[in-house]
Protein backbone atom coordinates (compact mmCIF):
# COMPACT_ATOMS: atom_id res chain seq x y z
CA UNK A 1 0.00 0.00 0.00
CA UNK A 2 0.90 3.45 -0.66
CA UNK A 3 2.97 5.28 2.24
CA UNK A 4 0.51 7.81 3.95
CA UNK A 5 2.36 10.71 2.90
CA UNK A 6 3.17 10.21 -0.33
CA UNK A 7 -0.26 9.15 -1.17
CA UNK A 8 -1.50 12.52 0.60
CA UNK A 9 0.82 14.83 -1.41
CA UNK A 10 -0.11 13.28 -4.74
CA UNK A 11 -3.93 13.69 -3.98
CA UNK A 12 -3.29 17.28 -2.82
CA UNK A 13 -1.47 18.01 -6.33
CA UNK A 14 -4.40 16.33 -8.54
CA UNK A 15 -6.75 18.62 -6.83
CA UNK A 16 -5.29 21.51 -6.93
CA UNK A 17 -3.50 22.93 -3.88
CA UNK A 18 -0.55 25.03 -4.36
CA UNK A 19 3.03 24.36 -3.13
CA UNK A 20 2.79 28.28 -1.54
CA UNK A 21 -0.15 26.59 0.81
CA UNK A 22 2.93 25.06 2.75
CA UNK A 23 5.79 26.43 4.80
CA UNK A 24 8.41 25.81 6.80
CA UNK A 25 7.72 25.65 10.56
CA UNK A 26 4.12 26.32 10.19
CA UNK A 27 1.35 24.33 11.19
CA UNK A 28 1.96 20.50 11.14
CA UNK A 29 -0.62 18.14 9.32
CA UNK A 30 -0.41 14.44 10.31
CA UNK A 31 -2.72 11.55 9.45
CA UNK A 32 -4.06 9.68 12.57
CA UNK A 33 -3.15 6.49 10.31
CA UNK A 34 0.41 6.18 11.07
CA UNK A 35 0.64 9.62 12.92
CA UNK A 36 3.02 10.84 11.18
CA UNK A 37 3.27 14.64 9.30
CA UNK A 38 2.42 14.61 5.93
CA UNK A 39 3.57 18.39 5.35
CA UNK A 40 3.28 21.86 7.18
CA UNK A 41 0.83 23.76 6.20
CA UNK A 42 1.54 27.97 6.60
CA UNK A 43 -1.17 29.26 9.36
CA UNK A 44 -2.52 32.49 9.14
CA UNK A 45 -1.88 35.64 11.21
CA UNK A 46 -5.11 37.37 13.30
CA UNK A 47 -4.28 39.89 10.95
CA UNK A 48 -4.66 38.18 7.97
CA UNK A 49 -7.67 37.20 9.32
CA UNK A 50 -9.06 40.37 9.85
CA UNK A 51 -7.98 41.08 6.39
CA UNK A 52 -9.77 38.00 4.93
CA UNK A 53 -13.10 39.28 6.73
CA UNK A 54 -12.43 42.42 5.14
CA UNK A 55 -12.33 41.07 1.68
CA UNK A 56 -15.88 38.82 2.03
CA UNK A 57 -17.49 41.94 3.76
CA UNK A 58 -16.23 44.30 0.13
CA UNK A 59 -17.85 40.82 -1.41
CA UNK A 60 -21.35 40.68 0.40
CA UNK A 61 -21.69 44.02 -1.12
CA UNK A 62 -21.75 42.81 -4.64
CA UNK A 63 -22.97 38.96 -4.41
CA UNK A 64 -25.92 40.04 -2.92
CA UNK A 65 -26.90 42.06 -5.93
CA UNK A 66 -26.50 38.91 -7.77
CA UNK A 67 -29.53 37.32 -8.03
CA UNK A 68 -30.60 34.13 -5.90
CA UNK A 69 -31.30 31.50 -9.19
CA UNK A 70 -27.91 33.14 -10.38
CA UNK A 71 -25.94 32.74 -7.26
CA UNK A 72 -27.59 29.11 -7.19
CA UNK A 73 -25.96 28.46 -10.68
CA UNK A 74 -22.75 28.83 -8.64
CA UNK A 75 -23.51 26.31 -6.34
CA UNK A 76 -24.16 23.89 -9.15
CA UNK A 77 -20.72 24.55 -10.78
CA UNK A 78 -19.38 23.83 -7.22
CA UNK A 79 -21.39 20.55 -7.12
CA UNK A 80 -20.64 19.62 -10.51
CA UNK A 81 -16.62 20.39 -9.15
CA UNK A 82 -17.40 18.02 -5.82
CA UNK A 83 -18.13 14.90 -8.31
CA UNK A 84 -15.20 14.93 -10.70
CA UNK A 85 -13.15 15.38 -7.36
CA UNK A 86 -14.97 12.75 -5.03
CA UNK A 87 -12.61 10.24 -5.35
CA UNK A 88 -9.72 12.20 -4.74
CA UNK A 89 -11.30 14.10 -2.13
CA UNK A 90 -12.90 11.28 -0.14
CA UNK A 91 -9.45 9.35 0.32
CA UNK A 92 -7.93 12.72 1.42
CA UNK A 93 -10.74 12.58 4.29
CA UNK A 94 -9.36 9.14 4.67
CA UNK A 95 -5.77 9.79 4.74
CA UNK A 96 -6.41 12.69 7.41
CA UNK A 97 -9.40 12.38 9.31
CA UNK A 98 -8.90 8.00 9.92
CA UNK A 99 -12.34 7.31 8.19
CA UNK A 100 -13.12 4.37 6.39
CA UNK A 101 -13.13 4.88 2.62
CA UNK A 102 -16.93 4.13 2.26
CA UNK A 103 -17.05 6.84 4.98
CA UNK A 104 -14.82 9.24 3.34
CA UNK A 105 -16.44 9.09 -0.24
CA UNK A 106 -19.89 9.08 1.57
CA UNK A 107 -18.99 12.58 3.22
CA UNK A 108 -18.14 14.15 -0.15
CA UNK A 109 -21.76 13.04 -1.30
CA UNK A 110 -23.06 14.92 1.34
CA UNK A 111 -21.37 17.96 0.30
CA UNK A 112 -22.81 17.44 -3.34
CA UNK A 113 -25.89 16.68 -1.96
CA UNK A 114 -26.38 19.90 -0.04
CA UNK A 115 -25.33 21.82 -3.50
CA UNK A 116 -28.24 19.98 -5.13
CA UNK A 117 -30.67 21.10 -3.08
CA UNK A 118 -28.86 24.43 -2.54
CA UNK A 119 -29.78 24.80 -6.14
CA UNK A 120 -33.08 24.06 -5.47
CA UNK A 121 -33.49 26.46 -2.56
CA UNK A 122 -31.85 29.29 -4.80
CA UNK A 123 -35.60 29.73 -6.46
CA UNK A 124 -37.64 28.79 -3.28
CA UNK A 125 -36.54 32.02 -0.78
CA UNK A 126 -39.82 33.45 -0.04
CA UNK A 127 -41.49 34.73 2.76
CA UNK A 128 -45.53 35.06 3.17
CA UNK A 129 -48.04 37.60 1.84
CA UNK A 130 -49.76 38.21 5.34
CA UNK A 131 -53.56 39.34 5.78
CA UNK A 132 -53.88 42.81 7.05
CA UNK A 133 -56.57 45.02 8.84
CA UNK A 134 -55.97 48.04 6.83
CA UNK A 135 -58.04 48.51 3.43
CA UNK A 136 -55.77 49.00 0.12
CA UNK A 137 -52.80 48.05 2.41
CA UNK A 138 -50.91 45.07 1.61
CA UNK A 139 -48.49 43.20 4.43
CA UNK A 140 -45.49 40.37 3.43
CA UNK A 141 -42.23 39.93 4.21
CA UNK A 142 -39.31 39.18 2.42
CA UNK A 143 -35.90 37.85 3.59
CA UNK A 144 -32.36 39.55 2.59
CA UNK A 145 -28.65 38.38 2.67
CA UNK A 146 -27.25 38.79 5.91
CA UNK A 147 -23.09 39.21 5.84
CA UNK A 148 -20.27 37.33 6.27
CA UNK A 149 -20.87 33.52 7.37
CA UNK A 150 -18.35 32.58 9.30
CA UNK A 151 -17.90 28.74 10.30
CA UNK A 152 -15.65 27.08 12.31
CA UNK A 153 -15.56 22.85 12.13
CA UNK A 154 -14.35 20.49 14.03
CA UNK A 155 -11.92 16.97 12.38
CA UNK A 156 -14.46 14.35 12.77
CA UNK A 157 -16.60 15.60 9.48
CA UNK A 158 -13.82 18.27 8.32
CA UNK A 159 -15.38 18.99 4.83
CA UNK A 160 -19.00 17.90 5.38
CA UNK A 161 -20.17 20.33 8.23
CA UNK A 162 -18.58 23.35 5.89
CA UNK A 163 -20.95 22.40 2.99
CA UNK A 164 -24.04 22.65 5.05
CA UNK A 165 -23.26 26.22 5.70
CA UNK A 166 -21.35 27.17 2.82
CA UNK A 167 -23.75 25.74 -0.02
CA UNK A 168 -26.63 27.73 1.55
CA UNK A 169 -24.61 30.56 2.88
CA UNK A 170 -23.71 30.88 -0.98
CA UNK A 171 -27.54 31.42 -2.31
CA UNK A 172 -29.08 33.02 0.36
CA UNK A 173 -26.07 35.86 -0.89
CA UNK A 174 -23.75 35.65 2.08
CA UNK A 175 -19.72 34.94 1.60
CA UNK A 176 -17.81 32.74 3.73
CA UNK A 177 -14.79 32.85 5.57
CA UNK A 178 -13.72 29.38 6.99
CA UNK A 179 -11.62 27.99 10.40
CA UNK A 180 -11.37 24.47 9.59
CA UNK A 181 -9.87 22.30 12.46
CA UNK A 182 -6.06 22.81 12.56
CA UNK A 183 -5.89 18.55 12.53
CA UNK A 184 -7.71 18.33 9.94
CA UNK A 185 -6.45 21.51 7.39
CA UNK A 186 -5.54 19.35 4.31
CA UNK A 187 -9.23 18.75 3.24
CA UNK A 188 -9.98 22.64 3.52
CA UNK A 189 -7.08 23.55 1.57
CA UNK A 190 -8.25 21.14 -1.39
CA UNK A 191 -11.77 22.35 -0.59
CA UNK A 192 -10.49 25.48 -1.04
CA UNK A 193 -9.01 24.96 -4.55
CA UNK A 194 -12.19 23.14 -5.58
CA UNK A 195 -14.01 26.35 -5.03
CA UNK A 196 -11.56 28.55 -6.58
CA UNK A 197 -12.34 25.94 -9.93
CA UNK A 198 -16.36 26.69 -9.59
CA UNK A 199 -15.87 29.90 -9.37
CA UNK A 200 -13.85 30.58 -12.13
CA UNK A 201 -16.09 28.42 -14.46
CA UNK A 202 -19.14 30.94 -12.91
CA UNK A 203 -17.26 33.90 -14.17
CA UNK A 204 -17.08 37.40 -11.47
CA UNK A 205 -17.29 35.81 -8.37
CA UNK A 206 -16.36 38.65 -6.12
CA UNK A 207 -13.08 38.26 -4.47
CA UNK A 208 -13.12 37.43 -0.75
CA UNK A 209 -16.31 35.16 -1.47
CA UNK A 210 -14.83 32.24 0.05
CA UNK A 211 -11.83 32.56 2.35
CA UNK A 212 -9.84 29.74 4.41
CA UNK A 213 -8.01 30.56 7.35
CA UNK A 214 -5.36 27.97 8.57
CA UNK A 215 -4.38 28.54 12.53
CA UNK A 216 -5.35 27.93 16.34
CA UNK A 217 -8.06 29.54 18.50
CA UNK A 218 -6.83 32.31 18.18
CA UNK A 219 -8.41 32.63 14.19
CA UNK A 220 -11.31 31.46 15.36
CA UNK A 221 -11.54 34.26 18.32
CA UNK A 222 -11.15 36.52 15.78
CA UNK A 223 -14.29 35.52 13.84
CA UNK A 224 -16.42 35.66 16.77
CA UNK A 225 -15.47 38.98 17.62
CA UNK A 226 -15.36 40.84 14.77
CA UNK A 227 -18.12 42.95 14.11
CA UNK A 228 -18.37 42.29 10.49
CA UNK A 229 -19.16 38.46 10.93
CA UNK A 230 -22.87 38.77 11.80
CA UNK A 231 -23.28 35.06 12.12
CA UNK A 232 -20.91 32.06 13.16
CA UNK A 233 -21.48 28.59 12.66
CA UNK A 234 -19.37 26.80 15.63
CA UNK A 235 -18.91 22.82 15.71
CA UNK A 236 -17.34 21.38 18.37
CA UNK A 237 -17.39 20.90 22.66
CA UNK A 238 -19.88 21.98 24.72
CA UNK A 239 -17.09 24.01 26.54
CA UNK A 240 -16.30 25.56 23.26
CA UNK A 241 -20.09 26.51 23.16
CA UNK A 242 -20.33 28.19 26.49
CA UNK A 243 -17.24 30.42 25.53
CA UNK A 244 -18.36 31.13 22.31
CA UNK A 245 -22.00 32.12 22.59
CA UNK A 246 -21.71 34.77 25.06
CA UNK A 247 -19.53 36.55 23.11
CA UNK A 248 -21.49 36.84 20.12
CA UNK A 249 -24.21 37.79 22.42
CA UNK A 250 -22.24 40.33 23.46
CA UNK A 251 -22.43 41.98 20.24
CA UNK A 252 -25.84 40.88 19.07
CA UNK A 253 -24.50 38.06 15.97
CA UNK A 254 -26.21 35.03 15.75
CA UNK A 255 -24.93 31.53 16.75
CA UNK A 256 -25.60 28.28 15.16
CA UNK A 257 -23.87 25.57 17.65
CA UNK A 258 -23.58 22.30 16.86
CA UNK A 259 -22.01 20.99 20.37
CA UNK A 260 -21.90 17.42 21.95
CA UNK A 261 -24.02 14.56 21.77
CA UNK A 262 -24.53 12.23 24.19
CA UNK A 263 -26.74 10.12 22.10
CA UNK A 264 -28.80 7.25 23.34
CA UNK A 265 -30.80 4.31 21.89
CA UNK A 266 -33.77 2.80 23.48
CA UNK A 267 -34.00 -1.35 22.74
CA UNK A 268 -38.15 -2.47 23.59
CA UNK A 269 -39.18 -5.66 23.88
CA UNK A 270 -40.91 -5.81 20.19
CA UNK A 271 -37.82 -4.66 18.68
CA UNK A 272 -36.20 -6.68 15.80
CA UNK A 273 -32.76 -7.21 17.13
CA UNK A 274 -31.20 -8.12 14.12
CA UNK A 275 -31.89 -4.76 12.70
CA UNK A 276 -31.23 -3.31 16.01
CA UNK A 277 -27.83 -5.19 15.81
CA UNK A 278 -27.11 -3.35 12.60
CA UNK A 279 -28.08 -0.09 13.46
CA UNK A 280 -26.38 -0.26 16.78
CA UNK A 281 -23.07 -1.43 15.80
CA UNK A 282 -22.62 1.18 12.97
CA UNK A 283 -23.95 4.55 15.46
CA UNK A 284 -21.57 3.16 18.41
CA UNK A 285 -17.86 1.97 16.37
CA UNK A 286 -18.24 4.18 12.90
CA UNK A 287 -16.12 6.60 12.59
CA UNK A 288 -14.21 5.07 15.73
CA UNK A 289 -16.90 6.73 17.84
CA UNK A 290 -15.83 10.26 16.87
CA UNK A 291 -18.82 11.04 15.62
CA UNK A 292 -21.22 14.08 16.95
CA UNK A 293 -24.47 11.74 16.69
CA UNK A 294 -22.21 8.13 17.87
CA UNK A 295 -24.32 6.12 20.39
CA UNK A 296 -22.73 6.38 23.26
CA UNK A 297 -25.85 5.02 25.92
CA UNK A 298 -27.74 2.00 25.16
CA UNK A 299 -31.48 1.09 27.61
CA UNK A 300 -32.48 -2.48 26.23
CA UNK A 301 -35.29 -3.92 28.29
CA UNK A 302 -34.85 -6.52 30.26
CA UNK A 303 -37.26 -9.00 28.55
CA UNK A 304 -34.28 -8.87 25.01
CA UNK A 305 -31.42 -8.14 27.17
CA UNK A 306 -30.16 -11.73 27.62
CA UNK A 307 -30.24 -12.56 23.64
CA UNK A 308 -29.20 -8.94 22.58
CA UNK A 309 -26.37 -8.43 24.66
CA UNK A 310 -24.08 -11.64 23.79
CA UNK A 311 -24.93 -11.06 19.97
CA UNK A 312 -23.55 -7.42 20.92
CA UNK A 313 -20.21 -8.60 22.39
CA UNK A 314 -19.57 -11.07 19.41
CA UNK A 315 -19.66 -8.33 17.34
CA UNK A 316 -17.44 -5.83 19.79
CA UNK A 317 -14.80 -8.87 19.55
CA UNK A 318 -15.10 -9.63 16.02
CA UNK A 319 -15.09 -6.64 14.42
CA UNK A 320 -12.07 -5.73 11.59
CA UNK A 321 -9.73 -2.81 13.27
CA UNK A 322 -7.04 -1.16 11.26
CA UNK A 323 -6.10 1.22 8.13
CA UNK A 324 -8.56 2.70 6.94
CA UNK A 325 -7.91 2.35 3.60
CA UNK A 326 -8.01 -1.36 3.56
CA UNK A 327 -10.57 -3.43 2.15
CA UNK A 328 -12.89 -5.23 5.34
CA UNK A 329 -11.98 -2.33 7.86
CA UNK A 330 -14.54 -1.24 9.97
CA UNK A 331 -12.59 1.04 12.57
CA UNK A 332 -9.99 2.97 12.13
CA UNK A 333 -7.64 5.26 14.06
CA UNK A 334 -8.98 7.88 17.07
CA UNK A 335 -7.36 11.37 15.59
CA UNK A 336 -4.58 11.41 18.53
CA UNK A 337 -3.68 10.21 22.02
CA UNK A 338 -5.43 12.53 23.85
CA UNK A 339 -8.82 11.20 22.70
CA UNK A 340 -7.15 7.68 23.78
CA UNK A 341 -6.25 8.70 27.02
CA UNK A 342 -9.89 10.40 27.90
CA UNK A 343 -10.94 6.67 26.65
CA UNK A 344 -8.93 5.41 28.99
CA UNK A 345 -10.19 8.04 32.06
CA UNK A 346 -13.76 6.71 31.07
CA UNK A 347 -12.98 3.03 30.82
CA UNK A 348 -11.40 2.90 34.71
CA UNK A 349 -14.18 5.67 35.61
CA UNK A 350 -16.71 2.40 34.50
CA UNK A 351 -15.23 0.10 36.46
CA UNK A 352 -15.08 1.77 39.63
CA UNK A 353 -18.88 2.37 39.35
CA UNK A 354 -19.14 -1.82 38.71
CA UNK A 355 -19.29 -1.56 34.69
CA UNK A 356 -17.91 -4.71 33.41
CA UNK A 357 -16.07 -3.80 30.48
CA UNK A 358 -15.98 -6.15 26.94
CA UNK A 359 -12.84 -4.67 24.75
CA UNK A 360 -11.23 -1.47 25.20
CA UNK A 361 -7.50 -1.12 25.08
CA UNK A 362 -5.07 -0.42 22.37
CA UNK A 363 -4.42 -1.77 19.05
CA UNK A 364 -0.80 -2.40 18.37
CA UNK A 365 -0.33 -2.51 14.88
CA UNK A 366 3.15 -1.03 14.46
CA UNK A 367 3.15 2.51 13.87
CA UNK A 368 1.99 5.80 15.79
CA UNK A 369 -1.08 6.19 15.04
CA UNK A 370 -3.89 5.19 17.57
CA UNK A 371 -6.25 2.07 17.32
CA UNK A 372 -8.66 0.59 19.88
CA UNK A 373 -10.71 -1.82 20.38
CA UNK A 374 -14.04 -0.70 20.56
CA UNK A 375 -15.81 -1.24 24.61
CA UNK A 376 -18.81 -2.45 25.22
CA UNK A 377 -19.87 -1.37 28.98
CA UNK A 378 -22.34 -3.16 31.04
CA UNK A 379 -23.46 -0.87 33.81
CA UNK A 380 -25.50 -1.70 36.86
CA UNK A 381 -27.06 1.77 36.58
CA UNK A 382 -27.37 5.11 34.50
CA UNK A 383 -24.39 6.46 36.09
CA UNK A 384 -20.72 7.58 36.19
CA UNK A 385 -18.81 8.41 32.70
CA UNK A 386 -22.12 7.77 30.50
CA UNK A 387 -23.39 10.45 31.97
CA UNK A 388 -20.89 12.91 29.92
CA UNK A 389 -19.87 12.52 26.42
CA UNK A 390 -15.90 10.76 26.02
CA UNK A 391 -15.39 10.96 22.00
CA UNK A 392 -14.42 7.63 21.52
CA UNK A 393 -15.86 4.13 20.17
CA UNK A 394 -17.59 3.01 24.05
CA UNK A 395 -20.94 2.10 24.00
CA UNK A 396 -22.74 2.01 27.84
CA UNK A 397 -25.45 -0.91 27.94
CA UNK A 398 -28.51 -0.48 31.00
CA UNK A 399 -31.55 -2.78 31.47
CA UNK A 400 -34.88 -0.98 31.81
CA UNK A 401 -38.18 -2.23 32.39
CA UNK A 402 -40.91 0.40 32.36
CA UNK A 403 -40.90 2.43 28.89
CA UNK A 404 -41.41 5.71 30.96
CA UNK A 405 -37.72 5.39 32.74
CA UNK A 406 -35.96 4.56 29.49
CA UNK A 407 -36.94 7.44 28.33
CA UNK A 408 -36.30 9.70 31.59
CA UNK A 409 -32.34 7.75 31.74
CA UNK A 410 -32.37 8.90 27.63
CA UNK A 411 -33.15 12.30 28.12
CA UNK A 412 -31.40 12.90 31.75
CA UNK A 413 -28.01 13.82 30.33
CA UNK A 414 -27.40 17.75 29.49
CA UNK A 415 -26.62 17.17 25.79
CA UNK A 416 -29.94 16.58 23.11
CA UNK A 417 -28.54 15.67 20.18
CA UNK A 418 -29.57 12.54 18.88
CA UNK A 419 -31.96 9.56 19.90
CA UNK A 420 -33.03 6.54 18.42
CA UNK A 421 -35.70 3.61 19.52
CA UNK A 422 -36.21 0.19 18.14
CA UNK A 423 -39.55 -1.25 18.45
CA UNK A 424 -42.10 -2.46 16.64
CA UNK A 425 -44.91 -1.06 18.56
CA UNK A 426 -46.86 2.04 17.24
CA UNK A 427 -47.58 3.46 20.29
CA UNK A 428 -43.95 3.41 22.01
CA UNK A 429 -43.24 4.47 18.58
CA UNK A 430 -45.96 7.69 18.73
CA UNK A 431 -44.97 7.98 22.34
CA UNK A 432 -41.43 8.48 21.91
CA UNK A 433 -41.75 11.04 18.75
CA UNK A 434 -44.21 13.01 20.84
CA UNK A 435 -43.56 16.20 23.12
CA UNK A 436 -43.64 13.69 25.76
CA UNK A 437 -40.33 11.49 24.60
CA UNK A 438 -37.13 12.07 23.28
CA UNK A 439 -36.27 15.71 23.82
CA UNK A 440 -33.49 16.27 21.24
CA UNK A 441 -33.09 17.66 17.97
CA UNK A 442 -33.52 14.57 16.31
CA UNK A 443 -35.75 11.73 17.11
CA UNK A 444 -35.67 8.42 15.21
CA UNK A 445 -37.43 4.67 15.02
CA UNK A 446 -35.66 1.51 13.78
CA UNK A 447 -32.78 3.60 12.80
CA UNK A 448 -29.53 4.76 15.28
CA UNK A 449 -29.38 8.07 16.08
CA UNK A 450 -26.62 8.72 13.13
CA UNK A 451 -26.81 9.43 9.30
CA UNK A 452 -29.19 12.36 9.28
CA UNK A 453 -29.89 12.92 5.84
CA UNK A 454 -29.56 17.34 4.52
CA UNK A 455 -33.11 17.24 3.68
CA UNK A 456 -34.23 17.85 7.16
CA UNK A 457 -32.50 20.44 10.20
CA UNK A 458 -29.77 19.01 11.60
CA UNK A 459 -28.83 20.14 15.09
CA UNK A 460 -30.02 19.74 18.71
CA UNK A 461 -31.41 21.26 21.80
CA UNK A 462 -30.15 21.84 25.58
CA UNK A 463 -26.14 21.92 25.62
CA UNK A 464 -25.63 20.83 22.04
CA UNK A 465 -26.47 24.89 21.61
CA UNK A 466 -29.62 24.55 19.42
CA UNK A 467 -28.25 25.62 16.17
CA UNK A 468 -29.76 23.67 12.68
CA UNK A 469 -27.85 23.26 9.37
CA UNK A 470 -28.75 21.88 6.13
CA UNK A 471 -32.09 21.15 5.19
CA UNK A 472 -35.73 22.32 6.29
CA UNK A 473 -36.05 25.92 6.77
CA UNK A 474 -32.40 26.27 8.26
CA UNK A 475 -31.92 28.69 5.43
CA UNK A 476 -33.69 32.03 7.23
CA UNK A 477 -30.49 31.88 9.74
CA UNK A 478 -28.54 32.76 6.72
CA UNK A 479 -30.99 35.57 5.70
CA UNK A 480 -32.25 38.96 7.64
CA UNK A 481 -36.24 39.09 7.53
CA UNK A 482 -38.35 42.41 6.93
CA UNK A 483 -42.02 42.57 7.10
CA UNK A 484 -43.33 45.26 4.61
CA UNK A 485 -46.64 46.84 4.17
CA UNK A 486 -47.44 48.70 1.01
CA UNK A 487 -50.64 51.30 0.95
CA UNK A 488 -52.17 51.45 -2.38
CA UNK A 489 -54.90 53.87 -1.25
CA UNK A 490 -55.10 57.24 -0.68
CA UNK A 491 -56.03 57.18 3.04
CA UNK A 492 -53.58 56.52 6.19
CA UNK A 493 -56.03 54.19 8.25
CA UNK A 494 -53.99 53.25 11.16
CA UNK A 495 -53.79 49.61 12.67
CA UNK A 496 -55.70 48.76 15.97
CA UNK A 497 -58.30 51.88 15.71
CA UNK A 498 -55.97 54.56 16.51
CA UNK A 499 -56.55 57.74 15.54
CA UNK A 500 -54.39 60.88 14.92
CA UNK A 501 -56.08 63.57 13.28
CA UNK A 502 -53.73 66.64 12.94
CA UNK A 503 -56.67 68.34 10.48
CA UNK A 504 -56.05 69.90 6.55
Amino acid sequence: MTPVRDEALALLNRLGVPPSAFAAGGLPARSPITGEVVGHVRAHTVEEARAAVGRAHEAFTAWRRVPAPRRGEFVRLLGEELRAAKPDLGRLVTLEAGKILSEGLGEVQEMIDICDYAVGLSRQLFGLTIATERPDHRMMETWHPLGVCGVVSAFNFPVAVWSWNAALAFVCGDPVVWKPSEKTPLTALAVGAIVERAAARFGGVPEGLHEVLIGGREIGEALVEDPRVPLVSATGSTAMGRQVAPRLAARFARAILELGGNNAAIVAPSADLDLALRGIAFAAMGTAGQRCTTLRRLFVHESVHDALIPKLRKVWTSVKIGDPREQGVLVGPLIDRAAFDAMERALDEARAAGGVVTGGGRVDLGTDGVYVNPALVEMPAHAGPMLRETFAPILYVVRYAAFEDAVAMQNAVGAGLSSSLFTLDMREAERFVSCEGSDCGIANVNIGPSGAEIGGAFGGEKETGGGREAGSDAWKAYMRRATNTLNYGTALPLAQGVTFDIGD
